[in-house]
């Protein structure tokens, strides 16, 4: 265990291979010619990189075509590097938000398939409010309140109790060093919220707007103010 232990985190711990697996974060599958880009590696190297983290089963490939697409190789690797970079010093993240005021990325954005940032964290927190959702041993919980609540929302829990993932559970947010909810329920609700037209995505990145409509179902739902 120990030997794969510092084998796992030797890979991780490579700038470029660090990179590609921020960047796939963004939830998208890509292609090698893209990953080469976003990371400003050559192909050459990508493909090197790539083997390594394919061999340590961190990502897989799908072929499609001509193109090869490369992604995570199943969802709790996506929570590992998202916990990894709560290992940020908190004064840096503090300095960050004092003097960007908030930029896109720490107020809205996906954590590979569910909500994030400081409306993630309130959004968490209103649930938790509400008694939708509880803690419990650091874990979260559907109440039976919730249960109707969901339904009535339209996400059908049952069927996302059946998914072979993780079903709820708190995801420590790098920004803003608190809980927001991940798991198959943290994925239904963002889809649910970009289907509905609340929330949309962005190109290329993983700020996630909030349109008028959004402000105001936000408001009702969750009560949080933007």
């Amino acid at each position: 265990m120990e030997d794969q232990f510092v084998k796992t985190t030797s890979l991780i711990g490579d700038p470029t291979r660090a990179s590609i697996l921020w960047t796939l974060l963004d939830g998208r599958a890509f292609t090698a010619t893209e990953l080469a880009i976003a990371v400003q590696t050559s192909p050459q190297s990508l493909s090197m990189h790539l083997a390594k983290l394919l061999a340590a089963d961190l990502l897989s490939v799908e072929k499609q075509g001509r193109h090869k697409y490369y992604k995570f190789s199943n969802k709790e690797v996506a929570y590992a590097v998202e916990e990894i970079a709560n290992l940020i010093p908190k004064d840096k993240i503090s300095a960050i938000k004092k003097t960007e005021n908030y930029p896109p990325i720490q107020f809205c954005r996906t954590c590979y398939d569910h909500l994030a940032g400081k409306i993630g964290v309130a959004l968490t927190d209103s649930l938790l409010e509400q008694k939708i959702i509880v803690e419990k041993n650091n874990a979260f919980e559907i109440s039976a309140v919730g249960e109707k609540w969901f339904s009535d929302f339209g996400i059908n829990l049952e069927g996302a109790q059946k998914q072979k993932r993780i079903f709820l559970k708190p995801c420590l947010d790098w920004s803003e060093r608190r809980n927001h909810m991940a798991g198959s329920v943290g994925a239904l609700l963002l889809n649910k919220m970009i289907k509905e037209d609340w929330l949309r995505k962005t190109t290329n990145s993983r700020v996630i707007t909030i349109t008028g409509k959004g402000e105001k179902e936000l408001l009702k739902y969750f009560q949080i103010i933007i």
